[in-house]
Parts: C-alpha cells; structure tokens; sequence
C-alpha cells in the first residue's frame, strides 16, 4: 500500500496469471536467456583473466620487474648501481646480468638469448634456481663455461647435461682473412622448466665472468635487474634509479617489454565479452516479445486505468517496471550461477574427466594443466550493469506502445 501505484502494479502483473499461458513462457525464456548470458560470460572472464595472470606469474617468476641498462655501451660501475637500488625501500633485491643473442650448435641450431648472471645474486630477482630439472645453477662457476639451457631448447639442440655445444656470437672478430664471428664451445651443466615456451626454447644462462671475458667487456655489464616489492611501480622506480645514476641509461619494465602479448590478451578478453553479451542480448530480444504480447493481453486492463486517472507516462511506467524486474531476476540469477560455477570449475572439471576417462588439458601438451579463474570483481560488475540496461532498454518500446493505447479503441470489443 505504500508503493508508487506504477510499482504496486507493475509487481501484480509479474505474479498474476496470463489468460496466455506462451506469454509465461517467453518470459521464463527471457529471464533463462538473460541468466544464461551473465553466467557464461562471467565464468569465461574469469578463466580468461586466470590464464593471463598465470602466464604474468610465470613469466615474471624468470624476468625482471624492471631494467636499467647501458645506453648502447656497457655499464661499468654495476655494484654501485646494485647498492644505490638496494637502498630504495621499493626494491626488493638486485643483480647484474648482461644479455646478448647467438647461435647454439647441437645436433641441431637453435638462435638463443644467453644471459650472463651472478648465481648467488641471481636469486634476489627471479626463481631460475626453483626451476632446474636437471643439475644445479651454481654449476656456473667463473671459468667453467657451463651453460645452462631451458627444457625445450634442450630438446631442440638434442643435448643433455654434460654434452657441449658451440655457441656462436655475431660480434665479429678481426683476422688476417677478414671479420670471423665468435667461437666458444660451453659445457651443459643444467637444465631448467620454467613454464613459459619463451624462457623454456630461447633463454640459456652462463656465468656473468664468462660472458664478460667471451665478450671482452672488462668488468662491464649489460645492466642490472630489479624486483620489486609492487610491480606495477617497475616504471617509476627504474626511472628513478636511472636519474640518480646519471648518465645516458635506457629502462624498461615487464609491461613494455611484453607489451604486444599483453595487448592481444586484452583485446581477446574483450572481443570475448562483445561476443558472449550476444547470449544476453537474445534474452532481451525475448523480453522485448514477451512485453509486446503482455501489452496486447492487458489492453483492457490499460483502458481501465486510463480512464480512472492513470497517465500516460504512469502506464509506461507500469511495464517498465514489470519489465525491468524480469531483467533483474534473470541477472542475480546469473551472477549467482557465474560465480557458482567459476569457484567450482575446476571440479567440475575433474569430474567431466572421470566420467569420460580423458584429460582434456594433457600435461605433456600443455604448460599449464588445470583451469585457473580469476573472478574480478570489476568484471561481475560491469557484467551486470550490461545485462541490467539491455533488460531496461528491451521494456521502452512495448511500454510506450502501452502508454499510446486508446482507451475507447481498447474498450470496443470488450
């Protein structure tokens, strides 16, 4: 009794019994359709959003937060630039690599980046001695010229530990012939699974000495690697750093040095969520058939109340509002579905194996073998935002066909 007479209405016609039963229908298909879409877009979100933040932990578990490095020269003062890092209260550990792209003869060829590390300083910025399979990274010591290879370049090359393949460099060398490229035969001290095919078929690692000595660099390195303790501060805190040093630096974090992988992941996250909101559009489309049939049912109830004072604009709102409560039922259903699957999917999967005696993710196809979600809760708001104004937008054209009606054109046949 304490309700607007638009709401009060439009509540009784959503409980009350159709004189056609296909318009109960339609609107049961209409509240099903919308919470279908909800669901499935919000239990695919969250796989898709778990999957990006597995291959970022991944890969960051191997690379650097943040870089600073020489600016087309070596950096030759790196302890000091290790020091004043560790002084920022950001950083979370530093160490001195140097990079450089070669060729690696096995039994096959295989172009390669070889990072140079310190072993016992390479711990305070990624995991690479977590990750050995075979041997152990403090094999590297200075002179031993023992490399150490991703899983899937092993593999490749044909080799295991104790092989020795031929790593060539393109730095050319001067000789009474002309320019000979570089030369070094190492030794396979380890090998490593890190998880993520670019470290796993294109990284092998070398002791810091080595490399400096193979390229001639004096005590120079290629720059310094930083983890933090909040990387999405890696920009501001390199830059940061760079300035303190002086001197021409150049710095890049994780987001620009993997930039184009993060920008297709986006771009198919949403071209995922445009598509999937389809199913909750044919749930509007459906609610939209389903008014226009409600509105046609009850044109002598509109008569009877435009002529006991009902406005117009007050019969618009009636179906705007019996409308919009479908959406809305049809909406917490889904997202109540959506989050219910997604926190259960992962054994939901379990079970779908079992019954059908398969593995759907086969360990030795793929790196990562089980469903990670992620459910966001930005996402199952905007999801449900979306579902709520094409629910909304699908009630204005039956209610203003409503609003139009005559009531003595209603009432002559009645």
């Amino acid at each position: 009794m304490f309700k607007p007479i638009p709401v009060a209405i439009g509540l009784r016609y959503l409980r009350a019994k159709r004189r056609n039963g296909f318009i109960s229908f339609i609107s049961l298909a209409s509240v099903l359709g919308i919470a279908l879409g909800v669901t499935a877009l919000i239990t695919t979100l969250a796989v898709m959003s778990g999957f990006q933040r597995e291959i970022r932990d991944r890969m960051l578990q191997m690379a650097a937060h943040a870089t600073v490095s020489g600016y087309g020269e070596p950096v030759l003062g790196w302890s000091q630039a290790v020091s004043t890092a560790l002084r920022d209260p950001r950083v979370a550990g530093a160490a001195p690599y140097i990079e450089k792209e070669a060729l690696i003869n096995g039994v096959r060829q295989q172009p390669a980046l070889i990072r140079g590390v310190l072993p016992g300083e390479e711990g305070k910025v990624s995991v690479l001695a977590e990750k050995m399979v075979q041997g152990r990274l403090d094999s590297l010591t200075p002179g031993s010229f023992n490399l150490v290879l991703g899983k899937e370049l092993a593999l490749w090359l044909g080799v295991n530990v104790g092989d020795q393949v031929v790593v060539m460099l393109a730095d050319a060398r001067g000789s009474p012939i002309g320019a000979l490229p570089q030369f070094k035969r190492f030794t396979v001290s380890g090998i490593f699974e890190a998880g993520y095919n670019e470290f796993d078929k294109g990284l092998a690692v070398a002791n810091l000495r080595d490399m400096q000595r193979l390229l001639r660099m004096g005590d120079g390195v290629t720059g310094v690697r930083l983890r933090l303790h909040d990387m999405d501060q890696a920009w501001n805190v390199a830059r940061d750093l760079a300035l303190r040093l002086g001197g021409p630096y150049r710095v890049s974090d994780w987001t620009s040095e993997n930039a184009n992988m993060f920008r297709a992941l986006r771009m198919e996250k949403t071209v995922m969520a445009i598509l999937l909101s389809l199913i909750i559009a044919m749930g509007a489309f459906n609610l939209v058939s389903s008014q226009v049939m409600l509105v046609t049912d009850k044109q002598a109830d509109i008569a009877i109340l435009r002529t006991l004072g009902l406005t117009p604009r007050g019969v618009m709102q009636v179906f705007v509002v019996q409308g919009s409560l479908i959406g809305i039922i049809g909406t917490v259903a889904g997202v109540i579905g959506g989050i219910v699957l997604t926190l259960n999917l992962e054994h939901i999967l379990k079970a779908i194996e079992a019954v059908l005696g398969v593995q759907l993710l086969p360990e030795d196809v793929y790196y990562i073998t089980g469903l990670p979600t992620d459910l966001q809760a930005g996402d199952v708001i905007v999801i449900a935002c979306v579902a709520l104004a094409m629910a909304f937008l699908a009630t204005l054209y039956p209610a203003w066909r409503a609003a139009r009606t005559a009531p003595a054109e209603a009432l002559r046949y009645e």
